[in-house]
């Protein structure tokens, strides 16, 4: 999918948690700015599913935060959104309504036609075995009339026996022509918008809310984006990040990573467990921190820019 959705995109805002709707969004993030994100979406009839999840997709605020600095995304109360459902004009509601139902109706039809397919393919393959059956019972009965062939009198009962065989396995060109099928309903399937928007028009930016608060190790976070890899949450390995030269579903991890304040004591027994940790697991282990000098930094564009970062692997191992 290659079509690039209306920017910024709208990332809503729901208890807490920053989401993402839109499968055009998200495959477009992904694609062009390499934010991957969690799914947690479960069927409603398998709440405790945890592999195969789905729409919608959580962002981490780091993020979050990094779209809303590129002017790629914004930030949406998604509460306060839905309250515009009821101010929504009955001609847009209708208007809406007929395109759901119209995309309905295409789905519809595109189920039809691979359901003929499918029972066009499987009549074509009981034809072909009914015509080698046939194929073989005659050579079967033409051998036999062969061997029991007595005179040039009548054939004799075997030869009939055989012919009936033949009849009973030769294709019947009745039954092979096309069944009478009773035609399935074209009442439009029913679709569930996942968004918001459509149907009610992106909020206006006066309505946006402040970009997310982030943790101190954003400025890590945005240091390692900026060189093309990919970030995702680092719970599994201990860690705050894992960091992918690319697409996660393409390439393993390289690095381990945990920020830290420029001028803050690292444990040497962190160090330690980190750097035996990545390398058991095929990792490197990442540290680093926005660099602060003499006169202190307040912006954090700033601190972004002055990123510095270390790698430590075990080495004879």
């Amino acid at each position: 999918m290659d079509s690039q959705p209306e920017l910024p995109i709208p990332i809503s805002y729901v208890s807490g948690r920053y989401l993402l709707h839109s499968i055009e969004a998200v495959t477009y993030l992904r694609r062009e700015h390499h934010i991957c994100g969690v799914l947690i979406g479960t069927l409603p009839q398998i709440p405790q599913q945890n592999v195969f999840l789905g729409l919608p997709l959580e962002l981490m605020p780091e993020e979050a935060r990094l779209l809303v600095d590129k002017d790629v995304a914004c930030i949406v109360d998604e509460a306060k959104a839905q309250k515009g459902m009821n101010n929504l004009l009955e001609e847009d509601r209708r208007r809406y309504l007929r395109e759901l139902e119209a995309e309905g109706l295409h789905y519809t039809r595109l189920q039809v036609d691979l359901k003929d397919s499918k029972r066009e393919q499987t009549m074509k393959k009981l034809e072909e075995k009914k015509a080698k059956a046939g194929a073989k019972a005659k050579a079967v009965a033409a051998a036999a009339a062969a061997q029991t062939q007595t005179s040039e009198g009548a054939a004799p009962k075997s030869s009939m026996k055989d012919a009936a065989v033949v009849d009973l396995f030769a294709p019947d060109d009745t039954r092979s022509s096309s069944p009478a099928t009773s035609t399935p309903s074209q009442s439009a399937m029913a679709i569930t918008p996942a968004t918001s928007y459509p149907p009610l028009p992106t909020p206006p930016s006066s309505t946006h809310l402040a970009a997310p608060a982030v943790p101190p190790s954003y400025p890590l976070f945005a240091h390692l984006h900026s060189r093309g890899y990919f970030l995702s949450p680092g719970l599994r390995f201990g860690c705050q990040y894992m960091a992918y030269p690319g697409d996660p579903l393409r390439f393993h991890s390289h690095f381990l990573v945990v920020s830290y304040d420029w001028d803050q004591n690292i444990d040497l027994m962190d160090l330690i467990v980190g750097g035996r940790l990545g390398t058991g697991v095929k990792k490197g282990f990442l540290i680093g921190g926005a660099q602060r000098t003499i006169d202190e930094v307040d912006s954090e564009a700033d601190r972004v820019d002055t990123v510095r970062a270390f790698s430590l692997e075990w080495a004879g191992m």
